[in-house]
């Protein structure tokens, strides 16, 4: 199917990916009951080569709803569970000493750790100190890996999901502002409607057991990655997105007395450049051939959520960076 789809013109291929797209829901939809914005949105994430930081309290199913889009796609999937006594190199992998039979002689060989896989699970990522934190930084950001001196390319499609609780703080190492930049998306995730509660409860207690089927190939994934890429956009959509992170500047000229009143540090041109992938990717996934303004709009809070630096203002306002963020839209 992957060479088939090579041959295919890039609109043959929007409506190969819109199909695709409905049956990887429907096959997340066999295990994962609900969370459809959380599923849709990792998917316009993954689609854009961005990566996804997921923040809810403990048993909503972040873990299971990762892996679960793991197994609806033929990608290597590996889970990560970060602790305070991991190491960076439990991450990237280590050199061993071993025998080399041909010549008798002891060699170093790389073992590669887990970070070598197409999907990679950071189960509570802030469970973990700065410096193995920060062993992922190069590897989200460059898709590759340095270890003894040489340096080692990841497998393409690479994309990190990262796991969060927000309750309890203690033994905790919040994320590095460097650390959370590198994540498209930061989703948070709800609790279920009532309905959806009762569904998953007679799920999950029964001796019934749905596995998802495969959808989507590595080489298929790429190929729509780089149909996103394609996309073109009208210059209005990208000035609107333009505009919206400059205001969220407290010294740029023009910004709200809002923002200079409750933000500290604004977003850079990074949280541009996602709002635009974002925006290209929901509108493929919806069969359209270019974003609008409104699919700007509607990946806006899971970029920004996470570049907004409140100060103490907004603390004593009982302000945070989604009021404002919804502030800003009104405004814009």
């Amino acid at each position: 199917m992957a060479v088939q789809l090579k041959a295919l013109s890039d609109i043959e291929k929007l409506e190969r990916l819109k199909s695709a797209y409905q049956d990887i829901l429907r096959e997340i939809a066999k295990v994962i009951i609900g969370q459809n914005r959380i599923i849709n949105e990792i998917l316009i994430a993954l689609l854009s080569r961005g990566h996804s930081l997921l923040v809810g309290v403990p048993g909503l199913a972040k873990t299971l709803l990762i892996s679960t889009l793991a197994d609806a796609m033929d990608l290597k999937f590996n889970r990560i569970q970060f602790t305070p006594d991991l190491m960076p190199s439990d991450i990237t992998g280590t050199e061993v000493i071993e025998d080399d039979i041909s010549t008798g002689k002891k060699v170093f060989k790389f073992v590669k750790g887990p970070v070598f896989a197409n999907i990679v699970l950071a189960d509570e990522i802030n469970r973990t100190p700065p410096k193995t934190q920060a062993a992922l930084l190069q590897a989200m950001q460059e898709h590759e890996v340095t270890a003894a001196g040489e340096t080692y390319t990841l497998s393409e499609p690479f994309f990190v999901l990262a796991t969060q609780n927000p309750i309890e703080q203690e033994g905790t190492y919040p994320l590095p502002e460097a650390q959370l930049d590198r994540f498209m998306f930061n989703l948070w995730v709800d609790y279920p409607s009532e309905d959806e509660e009762v569904q998953i409860i007679k799920y999950t207690t029964s001796a019934y057991f749905d596995k998802p089927k495969k959808v989507l190939s590595a080489n298929e994934i790429i190929d729509f990655q780089d149909l996103v890429r394609r996309v073109p956009v009208a210059s209005n959509v990208v000035q609107f997105a333009v505009k919206l992170v400059r205001l969220t500047r407290p010294d740029q000229d023009g910004a709200p007395k809002f923002v200079k009143d409750w933000i500290e540090w604004g977003a850079g041109p990074r949280a541009s450049q996602f709002l635009i992938l974002g925006a290209k990717t929901r509108c493929i996934l919806e069969g359209r051939p270019t974003p609008e303004i409104d699919d700007v709009k509607a990946v806006t809070i899971p970029v920004l959520r996470h570049r907004l630096v409140t100060n103490f203002n907004a603390e004593a306002d009982s302000v945070d960076s989604v009021d404002i963020i919804k502030k800003l839209l009104e405004k814009v």
